[in-house]
């Protein structure tokens, strides 16, 4: 059976992170994936790739729009293995940390969390006041997961595309999701084959 994972995408820098997840997803013959793309998202889009909007809706096996309440994914009954915001945006991030679900994307994000599932969100801000930060709290407290896309260097990254790709990986296993994106610690190079 496939795994079904919401993918969001909303208006922070990073989009990226968002559409490399559905062309990797895409590749994977066991995962369904249901996109919802905020109007911010559609904007950073093109401001900091060559994509177009359709170019990444083409990447998602169903495409949603976010003003679309009704939407399959804007229901519990409605079985998803989870939601993957990437990047998430400090205003989609307080939608979901206060329930305030007027737009699609945030809806499926409040469905997961209180069915229980799998939330993870890729937030993009830098720096950091106590707001954020209280904001971050509050749905750790609900359920949901931090992957700030902040990189790793172990696996002696050579290109934009490996840091990329690592900080997917994580995600990936969080939601059990076979791949092999980056080399594992102990996979090769690590401290414990120096002298």
């Amino acid at each position: 059976m496939k795994k079904k994972i919401i993918v969001g995408l909303s208006g922070a820098s990073g989009i990226i992170y968002g559409i490399r997840a559905l062309e990797h997803l895409q590749r994977h013959d066991q995962v369904e994936t249901h996109l919802v793309m905020s109007g911010g998202a559609r904007t950073n889009i093109a401001i900091e790739t060559d994509y177009k909007p359709d170019d990444v809706k083409a990447l998602a096996d169903v495409v949603h729009r976010n003003d679309n309440l009704a939407a399959s994914i804007a229901s519990g009954s409605f079985r998803t293995d989870g939601m993957l915001v990437a990047p998430c945006s400090m205003k989609t991030l307080s939608g979901i940390a206060n329930s305030y679900a007027d737009n699609l994307l945030v809806r499926a994000a409040d469905v997961v969390l209180k069915e229980q599932r799998k939330l993870a969100l890729m937030v993009r801000e830098t720096p950091l006041h106590k707001g954020h930060l209280e904001l971050m709290m509050r749905v750790v407290d609900y359920g949901a997961l931090l992957y700030p896309p902040m990189p790793a260097f172990y696996h002696d990254p050579q290109t934009i595309d490996d840091i990329i790709d690592q900080n997917l990986g994580k995600v990936f296993d969080y939601f059990g999701i076979e791949h092999n994106l980056f080399r594992r610690w102990g996979d090769g190079r690590s401290a414990g084959n120096q002298e």
